[in-house]
């Protein structure tokens, strides 16, 4: 048996390790993280065989007598397994006990964010596969969550299990970035990675779950898909909401400082795989003070490897470069557009300029927030989703 105390810091390592997946499996393996006492890496080296999770090495081992510090992606994976905190109860577990870590470590991944789901492949038009997930009643009200493009699922986490209590839930990760890299390759002609493939991955999701029409709500990039896909097939889609959305609407002033640096970085990513390569270099070495502690194992998963980041320029590029206007005056479901007032990711005057011009939107600012607080998950944020997802008339 384990104490209370034990047990909870097994259950805690276990459910890092589940959440790191995304980002580790891309990274060189074994990876490389900050050294821990003999005790708690022999339990983390436990926890992560149980969850046939790539091994954990501090970096002292891998790196010798050389000195060497983290880099960025170790940094984020070291503090999200927290050994440091937890070793003083790990450290003195004796052999007996390991057994009883192992069953900790099974009903961690029981109730874990991928037991809750439903995942399938799904192809796209061109062939391309995506990841998709399923939550919720598929007899109840259907709702599709299109996502930041290239971020893990998990980072819509906290969204889909408040919605899926009352919804039929879906989502995707971004096409060519998840699962087997081999499914599309953007350089070859028949893999589209503009907006109206993107669109299409969301109606294949619809049409693998059996869904004919939904809510959409859209996240940040995703504002843009769903917007687009509203205005492509309207049947389809009853209602929508757009949360700090990175819309292009022909105004300059209309963007942050971020937009405009980022999609910069995208075109020079895209031109070459040496560009991705030089501006991958570049983006590591400023993630480190720009990424949020608590989310960066999710956010960082695009930036793994310059090959990803390459993939994640022309995908998100494509979302950035799309041009809003000429869909809005087609969309004329109930929309509900959020920003906040002081929105420095996206800039709050293109959520404006869209809800003035969609035919029948109602325009929610918010005094703070972004589109990293966004996927935090505030229950009166959540609240507001699902009070007009419920009644968009209301």
């Amino acid at each position: 048996m384990l104490s209370t105390q034990t047990r909870t810091a097994v259950a805690g390592l276990a459910s890092a390790v589940l959440s790191l997946r995304p980002l580790i499996d891309r990274l060189e393996q074994p990876v490389a993280v900050a050294p821990a006492s003999p005790g708690a890496q022999r339990v983390l080296d436990r926890v992560a065989g149980r969850l046939g999770a790539p091994r954990f090495a501090p970096l002292e081992a891998l790196a010798g007598a050389a000195p060497a510090a983290l880099d960025t992606f170790g940094a984020a994976v070291s503090r999200r397994l927290d050994l440091a905190a937890r070793e003083h109860l790990l450290d003195e577990l004796p052999d007996d006990r390991l057994a009883a870590v192992d069953l900790v470590v099974d009903e961690t991944a029981a109730d874990d964010f991928a037991a809750f789901c439903t995942r399938a492949t799904v192809r796209g038009a061109d062939g391309a596969a995506v990841r998709a997930y399923a939550a919720g009643d598929p007899q109840a009200p259907a709702v599709v969550i299109a996502s930041a493009c290239g971020m893990p699922v998990r980072l819509a986490e906290t969204w889909i299990r408040r919605l899926a209590a009352d919804h039929y839930v879906l989502t995707w990760e971004s096409r060519g970035l998840f699962g087997d890299l081999e499914d599309l390759d953007p350089e070859n002609a028949g893999a589209a990675t503009g907006v109206a493939a993107q669109c299409g991955d969301l109606f294949a999701v619809m049409d693998h779950f059996g869904v004919a029409a939904a809510h959409v709500a859209g996240l940040c990039g995703g504002a843009v898909l769903a917007l687009a896909a509203a205005a492509e097939r309207p049947a389809r889609i009853s209602s929508l909401s757009l949360w700090h959305g990175d819309f292009e609407v022909g105004d300059e002033t209309l963007k942050t400082d971020h937009q405009r640096n980022l999609q910069a970085l995208m075109n020079l990513a895209v031109t070459a795989h040496m560009g991705a390569a030089g501006v991958h270099a570049v983006l590591c070495r400023s993630m480190a003070s720009a990424t949020p502690l608590d989310l960066a194992h999710l956010v960082l998963y695009p930036y793994a490897t310059p090959e990803l980041l390459r993939r994640y320029c022309l995908l998100n590029g494509a979302i950035m470069g799309a041009d809003a206007r000429p869909w809005l005056a087609a969309v004329k479901q109930p929309t509900l557009v959020v920003t906040s007032a002081d929105d420095s990711t996206a800039h709050p005057g293109g959520s404006r300029f869209v809800a003035a011009a969609l035919p029948d939107a109602r325009l929610h600012v918010l005094p703070h927030g972004d589109h990293i607080s966004l996927f935090r998950g505030d229950p009166q944020l959540l609240d507001t989703a699902a009070g007009f997802i419920a009644d968009p008339r209301a």
